[in-house]
């Protein structure tokens, strides 16, 4: 097939790969000027590295470099996907600097496609047979809409997202608040902090954050992210030892727990710098887990920076000629800048509004079976929608999916099926998150368990063995490789004519 993907980051990159070994004709949009996604360097901010370790944080056939830290900085990891587009020939299909204003179905033959180059501004049209949505849950980024915005950019104040604020030394010497207790406010505020006159973090709410390293010396990734440290948190379907450990050996669970959390308090020194979270350490999977940013701490106990807990920006002004905000405990602040760690609106904005709410449903949730397969609209998938601790490998999975299904060989329930799957993950998920689902798009803590699943439909999995260790170790991107081989074999031995599924692409 045809087939256009919108976005170069680890999603669309990792889809262009695998659909190129199945020997689809494919070609890539990238708006920026280099491939990366969340990693380009027009949407780096300082401090930025990954959650993940490096060997959790690759795709299979593709490590990172040895030479790479524990924990890769933003640029690293953009470098590292610009090696793997070059490694496997896909830059002639990446069109950078090529943004998808609008991607329109026709009947059933596929899409027509209209793009701008960001350069020139000349348009194209393109068509495909099948598209691949890969532009990312956290494409756009949300700034609140401050009262006073404007009075306080006319005064000089600079209003931005953590994602465009790129060079640090446009805060040396300047009064900084930073709004949201994220990871990506957290890294911007500790890099602040060593050059601004003042940084204060405005947090609405304290969440559970995860050192790095529990007691300095273990590796969070041999409690987190592991069989086990998804186990602990209890998912929607349990099976296996899961059962055990929210049933008769749910205390044992708890005490895992609560030690973390009594670790967590004592190593950063939370309670003596006032900033104990709310709640028991299990919230810290209720929509994400965040890795502490050590150095932030550090700098609050020196005095160098302040964290507003409980407290949000009442509004923006201008006092004395000067930018500053209005805080909701009282107090006033000169601000030259407010940078933002608020969020990202999921959205798919070369969409008409009739063709997005024919993939949502009445609460604007996605409704992607597996977080892939849109049930109600042929010849699309998505590909990154599925916020993971894995998300390279989830990536990769997810294109497998697709390859599969272009194949005709997805082993999937009827629409009516699937569609009742998707509605009862999604409420569970709305209710587990406590709302902060990102439009059903959220999975973590349960990366696994996705993984498995979207490999139960393509009917191949790496061996129990191997799942079996990665209850206590983490999952090797590298044994994943098998999926690849396999796939490709079954293609080669004349399987696809085989029609496993109830549903061939474009029913």
């Amino acid at each position: 097939m045809k087939i256009a993907i919108i976005g170069a980051g680890f999603a669309g990159l990792s889809s262009a790969k695998v659909l190129k070994q199945f020997g689809h004709d494919v070609i890539v949009f990238e708006k920026t000027p280099d491939v990366g996604g969340v990693w380009s360097a027009t949407r780096r901010y300082p401090g930025l590295r990954t959650q993940n370790n490096k060997d959790t944080y690759c795709l299979s056939d593709f490590p990172m470099p040895k030479s790479y830290p524990e924990w890769p900085s933003g640029q690293q990891v953009q470098e590292y996907l610009a090696a793997y587009a070059r490694h496997f020939d896909l830059e002639p299909l990446v069109q950078l600097n090529t943004e998808v204003l609008q991607a329109e179905p026709v009947g059933e033959s596929g899409w027509v496609l209209t793009v701008r180059d960001t350069r020139t501004g000349q348009t194209s049209r393109h068509s495909a047979e099948h598209l691949v949505v890969a532009n990312g849950i956290f494409s756009e980024p949300f700034i609140p809409p401050y009262a006073g915005a404007a009075e306080y950019q006319a005064a000089g104040g600079v209003l931005c997202a953590t994602s465009q604020f790129n060079d640090l030394e446009q805060a040396r010497g300047k009064n900084v608040l930073v709004v949201g207790y994220g990871k990506s406010s957290c890294d911007v505020a500790a890099a602040v902090g060593e050059v601004a006159a003042s940084t204060t973090v405005v947090a609405k709410e304290l969440i559970w954050k995860m050192p790095r390293k529990i007691l300095n010396v273990l590796n969070f990734k041999y409690l987190m992210l592991t069989r086990l440290g998804e186990g602990l948190f209890p998912y929607i379907e349990l099976r296996g030892f899961e059962r055990f450990l929210h049933g008769p050996g749910k205390a044992v669970r708890n005490n895992m727990l609560g030690s973390l959390q009594s670790v967590a308090t004592r190593q950063l020194g939370l309670k003596k710098l006032g900033l104990v979270p709310p709640g028991s350490f299990e919230r810290i999977a209720r929509s994400t887990v965040s890795l502490a940013t050590d150095e932030l701490y550090d700098q609050v106990a020196q005095g160098r920076t302040q964290v507003a807990r409980e407290c949000e920006i009442v509004r923006l002004l201008a006092q004395d000629g000067r930018p500053a905000a209005q805080l909701s405990d009282g107090r006033t602040v000169y601000a030259d800048y407010v940078i933002c760690g608020t969020g990202f609106r999921q959205v798919v904005p070369f969409f008409s509004e009739e063709l997005q709410k024919r993939l949502t449903d009445e609460r604007g949730n996605f409704e992607l079976y597996h977080q892939v397969h849109p049930v109600n609209v042929p010849r699309l998938s998505f590909c990154g929608y599925n916020s993971s601790f894995f998300s390279p490998l989830s990536a990769e999975v997810a294109a497998l999916w697709t390859a599969n299904y272009l194949m005709g060989q997805a082993r999937l329930p009827s629409r009516d099926e699937m569609l009742a799957h998707v509605q009862k993950r999604l409420r569970w998920m709305e209710e587990r998150t406590e709302g902060k689902h990102a439009r059903g798009t959220n999975i973590i803590p349960f990366s696994m368990h996705n993984v498995d699943e979207m490999l139960g439909d393509i009917g191949i999995n790496v061996s129990g063995f191997k799942r079996f260790k990665q209850w206590l170790m983490p999952p090797s991107a590298k044994d994943y490789q098998v999926i690849t081989k396999r796939l490709l074999q079954r293609q080669q031995s004349g399987a696809a004519g085989a029609r496993v599924g109830r549903l061939q692409p474009g029913d």
